[in-house]
């Protein structure tokens, strides 16, 4: 494992978009979906608490509930299952920076100093709306405090990629100085314990293009990234980037879920399908 510093991120980063390809960033949730996401050249690995729910079978916004300490749950993955089988590319940890229980400037040193390149922010309170949302938001526990811990990030030096979801969010993660913006339309699509919802690639890709518009009016050297909803394959990445072209994709259940769903169902079914002699 190779701590990289911030610069170092970005350079390469920089690096990759000047080789006409884009940013990949995978989620993991086990060593073996890191080993081989670094295998199949992505440029970052990000640790995110829900891929712990994600990789045992339950649904990835099993992150956002009270089922553990997200904070605490990602520093494990990331010490015990990421860092040590990553050889060379930058690991980011995912970050609750709502969390009332954590000293946020203590926690993200403790993240540094266990490896980590960077960080995001998730769980986040972006994915949630409606009454709930506006309660948490009286109380203390708002996008804000987001934006703030990954600001303080950025004043450590860490590489920080912040998901937002509307041009409001974008505009405040740029303004705080993020690295990279990941534009995230919705918990992704497909799959067994994936979402349902009808939003099409096309409405998808204006709303990733809206958020790119506002990051990039505050900080026009801000990356973006794609992710969610119905952008859930190659071929989707693709499309969308005729009508928003942003710098690259960010996949989490499109990395380890999805692909793992079906070649297990796959091999398993064709050992099952072996008649006795």
């Amino acid at each position: 494992m190779i701590q990289h510093t911030r610069e170092e991120v970005l350079r390469r980063l920089h690096e990759k978009l000047a080789s006409r390809r884009i940013i990949v960033a995978a989620g993991a949730g086990t060593g073996l979906s890191a080993k081989a996401e670094e295998e199949g050249g992505a440029d970052l690995i990000l640790v995110f608490n829900s891929g712990y729910y994600r990789m045992h079978g339950l649904g990835s916004l099993s992150g956002l509930m009270a089922y553990g300490d997200a904070n605490a749950i990602a520093l494990e993955m990331g010490e015990r299952h990421v860092l040590p089988i990553i050889k060379e590319v930058p690991v980011l940890c995912s970050v609750n920076g709502t969390d009332p229980t954590r000293l946020m400037d203590r926690w993200l040193a403790r993240v540094s100093a266990a490896g980590f390149s960077g960080v995001n922010n998730f769980p986040t309170v972006g994915l949630i709306d409606g009454r709930f949302r506006a309660e948490l938001e009286q109380t203390g526990m708002s996008y804000e405090k987001e934006v703030a811990a990954m600001a303080l990030a950025r004043r450590m030096g860490l590489f920080t990629a912040a998901y937002a979801f509307d041009e409001g969010e974008a505009g405040r993660m740029a303004r705080a100085g993020c690295d990279m913006l990941l534009a995230h339309v919705g918990l992704t699509r497909g799959g067994t314990i994936g979402s349902r919802d009808p939003l099409s690639l096309e409405e998808a890709a204006l709303r990733v293009g809206r958020m790119k518009q506002a990051a990039q009016a505050e900080n026009p050297n801000i990356l973006v990234l794609c992710h969610g909803g119905p952008i859930a394959t190659p071929a989707d990445v693709r499309a969308l980037l005729r009508i928003a072209p942003v710098h690259g994709f960010v996949g989490a259940s499109s990395m380890e879920r999805l692909p793992v769903e079906a070649a297990i169902r796959e091999a398993t079914a064709s050992f099952a399908d072996i008649e006795v002699p």
